[in-house]
């Protein structure tokens, strides 16, 4: 588990606090590692595309620390995309607060939708991150778990194509907080409740496997 040491000490935080998630979350994150557990003992790659309306915060969050998890509980062949029903950019705001967290973030290009890179192992290539929609070239076109990360993109968006499974894991938008005094807490609350609910799927998973 050779994740960063900033990582690795926020991971061992937000592990010691899986009993802050709900009884009916933890039953629709079983869900997910259970998809994620049937595909690894088939020996399958498993691919998990986050999507919301934006791709540019609950999404790349969700991504980014799925693929830390991964790598934290050593499950391989998991490989973690992100996108939206349109294109914007990574939010500077969820930018901050991942690298509060604990992950290094570098920016690649400097454009009105930059790439970054997210490092969260000492060994692992980082994750590429930009804001794309969720068919993009980029992402898998087929044999990928949908996870719907807001209600606006699960709601207008009822067909994920190429999609082989479709997970509702909904968060709340911390941009609605953009601008106010609850600002920082507000995306460092999402931030940590995404990482702990992710943590809690691989975690699930490195058990059944």
């Amino acid at each position: 588990m050779p994740v960063l040491n900033e990582v690795e000490t926020k991971i061992l935080q937000l592990e010691d606090s899986f009993e802050l998630i709900p009884n009916e979350r933890k039953e629709l994150l079983n869900q997910l590692a259970q998809y994620i557990s049937n595909k690894f003992k088939e020996e399958k790659k498993i691919n998990l595309t986050f999507i919301c309306t934006h791709n540019s915060r609950r999404s790349h969050i969700s991504q980014i620390w799925a693929q830390a998890a991964a790598e934290f509980y050593n499950i391989p062949n998991i490989e973690c995309y992100s996108g939206g029903t349109e294109a914007t950019a990574f939010n500077p705001r969820a930018i901050t607060a991942m690298r509060k967290a604990g992950f290094k973030i570098e920016m690649k290009n400097d454009s009105a939708n930059p790439v970054y890179l997210v490092y969260y192992s000492d060994d692992k290539q980082p994750v590429e991150c930009f804001s794309k929609v969720y068919s993009d070239e980029y992402n898998p076109q087929k044999e990928f778990a949908a996870i719907m990360t807001c209600s606006d993109a699960d709601e207008n968006c009822p067909v994920v194509f190429g999609a082989e499974a479709r997970f509702p894991i909904r968060y709340d938008d911390p941009k609605e907080f953009d601008g106010t005094e609850l600002e920082e807490l507000k995306y460092d609350e999402r931030v940590e409740q995404i990482g702990r609910e992710m943590l809690f799927v691989l975690f699930l998973v490195s058990c059944l496997s």
